[in-house]
């Protein structure tokens, strides 16, 4: 009897489970979007086609450019608004609320070009002012910013308007990105700890993985089967690696369009996260070595001591380079005044990295270096980590929800072949 019982409540639990996953969202979410679309990756492009077309969905209040690496600009939304238009017509015949092109044009902004120096901020941009108009809007439901990319113009908007903190929610795509922005992030982790907050490192690979599930809309073949002659949209979809899917962002967008965006512990299309407390930060005053090992995204801080300069402090006067296949990768490293030097580095996987520091500066310590990153997220708490509030949530560190090496990947994977079929359904619109 008592095992029946527990079958049953299994059973119940499941179908719950299943329910919450695909029950829709209780309000239409208003969200504003930052992105580095037109930069070095192009899966910010086919993020934006989704979005386009499903902009019923939510109400977009704001398009912002924020491409804290890479050449991206406000030009390159604007170009895909001018796509959609041409596919409206068509699409607006079987769906109502689609976010017109006009209104799309006139919410669209440049923000930051290129990530923040030591300090986390700069001045603000037209970006980061609209984020904090919107924010500041006399409304109901808290304001979703939906960062693809770098948080500049976030960290501009939280340290121009703190008070603003209370009335967003924000999902990050970071992994790769927070390499880059990792003084931005620095200043939001240190200074609005309380801040609600989705970081996802790891997770959103589950979308575009071929490790485990075997589709019957894969990645690879989805263009050819559903994509391929729908629209001006579809057409350019082929420009992004080749139409293979790849879109890192978009499960920022699933995230609201499926079941209830409070709660981030829930099943949902965009991931299942858990609470995290600390958020680690490693301090070293020298170079690092094979025996030295830290977590990947790991906030890494060279505090270096050399000569005083006569340069005003945020200058930036060294370079820590890394070999990225066939190139170099270059970060900033600061006067911090006093002979004092600082750099921020942010690793975005598990591997063995070498490094160097480089100079003008006579007599700057400008030797090579190792470090060790680990494969587990946010790894050992460290006494230097960033304290969190209770509102900060990250991928799932259970080994059972890896897809492959990806940390909380099958929470969203396993929802990709619902994903893609649902969305072949308006790309036959366009056919």
């Amino acid at each position: 009897m008592k095992k029946t019982v527990l079958i049953i409540l299994i059973f119940i639990s499941v179908a719950a489970n299943i329910s919450m996953a695909q029950h829709p969202v209780p309000n239409k979410p208003r969200i504003v979007v930052s992105t580095d679309i037109g930069g070095t990756d192009p899966d910010d492009n086919q993020s934006m086609t989704h979005l386009l077309m499903y902009s019923d969905r939510f109400t977009i209040e704001g398009l912002i450019s924020s491409p804290s690496y890479g050449n991206g600009n406000k030009k390159e939304i604007l170009r895909m608004i001018d796509l959609y238009e041409k596919d409206f017509p068509k699409l607006s015949q079987h769906v109502q609320g689609l976010a017109t092109p006009a209104y799309l044009r006139s919410v669209t902004r440049q923000g930051r070009q290129g990530n923040a120096r030591y300090a986390g901020f700069t001045t603000a941009t037209e970006g980061s002012e609209w984020l904090i108009k919107c924010a500041k809007k006399n409304h109901a439901q808290p304001l979703w910013v939906l960062v693809w990319g770098g948080l500049e113009d976030l960290a501009q908007a939280l340290h121009d308007a703190p008070d603003i903190q209370s009335k967003i929610r924000v999902y990050w795509i970071g992994g790769p990105n927070k390499k880059w922005s990792a003084n931005s992030y620095a200043y939001i982790a240190e200074n609005f700890p309380d801040l609600w907050f989705i970081e996802v490192n790891a997770s959103y690979y589950g979308f575009f993985s071929n490790n485990k599930i075997i589709d019957s809309v894969s990645p690879t073949g989805y263009y050819n089967k559903f994509i391929q002659q729908a629209g001006f949209l579809g057409r350019d979809f082929k420009n992004y690696y080749e139409g293979e899917v790849k879109m890192g962002d978009t499960p920022s967008l699933l995230y609201l369009m499926d079941g209830d965006p409070a709660n981030p512990f829930r099943e949902s299309w965009g991931g299942s996260f858990e609470r995290i407390e600390h958020s680690p930060r490693v301090i070293f005053d020298r170079m690092t070595s094979l025996r030295d090992t830290v977590a990947y995204c790991t906030v890494v801080e060279f505090l270096l001591a050399g000569p005083e300069i006569n340069k005003p402090p945020g200058s930036i006067c060294f370079w820590m380079e890394t070999p990225y296949k066939n190139n170099v990768q270059k970060w900033a490293g600061y006067y911090l005044g006093d002979g004092r030097y600082g750099l921020r580095f942010a690793p975005k996987q598990a591997e063995v990295i070498s490094y160097q520091f480089t100079s003008d500066i006579p007599g700057f310590p400008t030797q090579r270096g190792q470090l060790v990153v680990t494969n587990s997220w946010p790894g050992r708490q460290n006494t230097t980590d960033y304290k969190l509030g209770k509102n900060w949530f990250t991928d799932k560190a259970d080994p059972k929800l890896y897809d492959g090496k990806i940390q909380g990947g099958t929470t969203i994977s396993k929802w990709r072949t619902a994903v893609l079929l649902d969305w072949a359904k308006r790309w036959k619109w366009l056919q």
